[in-house]
């Protein structure tokens, strides 16, 4: 399989340096597949047209191995397929507070993460997820000593 989506390659999917480095086969399966079609579809390629620029990736599929490597939840949607992580500084032209908004207000999706944003409200990434039957949570994400705490928003 060469792409996911029309703006998103199989490779930009799976692509990791931590499964790079330990040696991680980060390969979905078929349902997985269909998982990752489906949210690039849905989520991915309505974002990248109404911006009509070249938007980043930090993380999409992981396996369960490189989940349990990079310390993500054990119930984490990257490893089904239905999550991405969004990072607009890879290419600039837009803030991730913007995506996080034009998703918000936009697109159906499962949830929604402003993850760890700044004193304007810029996240770091955004996380978003979609699935057969979404829940529209919008949450944010700020460290507290050395643990993350989610706040729901909406």
């Amino acid at each position: 399989m060469e792409s996911i989506s029309d703006h998103i390659t199989y490779v930009e999917a799976t692509n990791s340096e931590t499964a790079m480095h330990f040696k991680i086969k980060n390969e979905p399966d078929e349902k997985q597949l269909s998982a990752m079609a489906l949210l690039a579809r849905m989520i991915f390629e309505p974002l990248r047209n109404h911006f009509n620029i070249a938007i980043g990736i930090s993380s999409f599929f992981r396996c369960e191995e490189l989940n349990n490597k990079v310390g993500g939840s054990a119930s984490s949607q990257h490893v089904k397929g239905e999550a991405m992580d969004i990072d607009a500084h890879v290419f600039g032209g837009v803030t991730n507070k913007e995506i996080f908004q034009y998703i918000k207000n936009n697109l159906n999706f499962d949830q929604l993460i402003a993850e760890f944003p700044d004193e304007e409200g810029e996240p770091d990434w955004v996380h978003v997820s979609y699935t057969d039957i979404n829940r529209r949570q919008v949450l944010v994400s700020n460290r507290k000593g050395n643990k993350t705490v989610y706040e729901r928003i909406a």
